[in-house]
């Protein structure tokens, strides 16, 4: 079985055939999605999907680029809903999706509006016990700076799309963390995420999808969906030449062990 660890089916682009896909994918081998938040209402709906289907799980968090949507009202909310997850053992797996994104933000006062909800929400993960997952895009300096400030070494997680150095994957991999590999890696021009993967251990790599975004070849550019990990499966295997379903089984552990799940 298959293990998407990082999904947006509440997008829109799913409305409308979600519940038909949703029904079709443990059918297609895929056993276990997460559906992450990447704000307050994202995160809603994400919670909503867990609880609808049981191979689907959630993480709440708000992604970097909609942190206008946090304040001390809406925060509490959010803290409130991990934590009573975390002491019910609900099915919020994760915070997330958190971190740093310079691609679309150029102004520095709203880069620290950013690093200020980032290190919040860090920290609700840390009280809670819960992993993070990491956004980081176009600010790897800054996101590693914070994140060997905070300790993240004692919160552990994932870094979700990882698209940095081999370099800068040693320092996270040497913190315990692991590394989220999707569709990018069969792109003609993802050769460093190629050289990332095949020096990666295979105990610290998890698939995703990020979807609906980054289809894997030969779907690039189309809706992407946890039907097309195989691809992704497939090009890991050749990178770290053992089998296909070798790469499922070990990316399904490291995905149990990553969100701290009963197998």
């Amino acid at each position: 079985m298959i293990f998407d660890t990082h999904a947006h089916y509440n997008d829109r682009q799913f409305n409308k055939d979600r519940e038909e896909l949703l029904a079709r994918l443990p059918e297609e081998g895929i056993g276990r999605v997460v559906n992450i938040g990447a704000d307050i209402e994202s995160t809603r709906q994400s919670v909503a999907l867990a609880e609808r289907y049981d191979f689907m799980y959630a993480a709440a968090g708000v992604h970097p680029s909609d942190v206008d949507c946090l304040d001390e009202r809406t925060f509490n909310w959010l803290t409130y809903l991990v934590e009573a997850s975390a002491e019910n053992q609900g099915k919020i797996v994760a915070v997330g999706e958190i971190g740093l994104d310079y691609y679309w933000e150029k102004d520095e006062e709203r880069r620290k509006r950013q690093k200020y909800w980032f290190e919040r929400q860090m920290e609700l993960a840390r009280k809670t016990g819960l992993p993070v997952s990491i956004h980081s895009r176009e600010a790897a300096k800054d996101t590693w700076d914070m994140m060997n400030g905070l300790r993240c070494e004692d919160i552990g997680g994932v870094i979700h799309c990882y698209s940095y150095s081999v370099e800068m994957a040693r320092n996270y991999l040497n913190k315990g963390f692991y590394l989220g590999i999707g569709g990018v890696v069969t792109y003609k021009n993802g050769k460093t995420l190629k050289e990332v993967v095949k020096y990666a251990p295979m105990d610290r790599i998890v698939l995703e999808t990020d979807c609906p975004y980054l289809s894997p070849e030969p779907n690039r550019g189309k809706r992407n969906s946890s039907l097309n990990l195989p691809y992704v499966v497939k090009m890991i295997s050749e990178l770290k030449a053992i089998p296909e379903d070798e790469v499922e089984a070990l990316t399904w552990e490291n995905g149990i062990k990553m969100y701290r799940m009963k197998g």
